[in-house]
């Protein structure tokens, strides 16, 4: 999954033309969860940008904690592309082994997918012509598919057949993306 990832980032990298950048949130990264990101120009005022969040963390105190977020954006910039505020559109795909909030002091925890669309809205600052910083918060609805085991034993706890079904609507996107302008 890994190698499948970073082979199609590069690729999508070497291949772009125009103003493209590639991204990570320093912010997550600090918290040793990656978000890495690349970001084209698709118009006057418009970008597209995908990025992915993992956690690779197979449990933190015996919490299972392992998660992957897909996010392709649109963004329309008010003043100019990649300078000042923006807001994007975005749907997304994920893919979790994680102890929801509400079970952190319970036996279980939860593995499976998801789908999620919402807003983000940022402003980015050129610090000079090929780095800048890119400030944003973001978030909507995800829309979850999963099966609950208990840690302990691995069985399953809930008496859903196949997937038991969860939406919730939530801050999931933030930080500061530090940006290298690639040609």
């Amino acid at each position: 999954m890994k190698k499948i990832f970073l082979t199609a980032f590069l690729l999508f990298s070497f291949l772009s033309q125009s103003q493209t950048y590639i991204k990570a949130n320093a912010l997550t990264t600090l918290l040793t969860i990656p978000h890495v990101g690349i970001e084209t120009s698709i118009g006057k005022k418009s970008t597209f940008q995908f990025d992915v969040t993992a956690s690779f963390w197979k449990s933190i105190n015996g919490h299972p904690s392992q998660f992957y977020i897909f996010t392709p954006e649109y963004r329309y910039h008010f003043k100019e592309k990649f300078n000042g505020f923006y807001a994007g559109a975005h749907i997304g795909a994920t893919v979790f082994r994680f102890q929801k909030w509400n079970y952190y002091n319970a036996n279980a925890y939860q593995e499976g997918v998801g789908y999620m669309g919402g807003v983000t809205v940022g402003y980015q600052k050129k610090l000079n012509r090929r780095f800048l910083l890119d400030f944003f918060i973001g978030g909507g609805s995800h829309q979850g598919f999963y099966k609950g085991y208990l840690i302990e034993t691995g069985e399953r706890y809930e008496p859903a057949k196949d997937y038991n079904k969860s939406g919730e609507w939530l801050p999931y996107r933030g930080g500061v993306m530090i940006s290298y302008r690639i040609d």
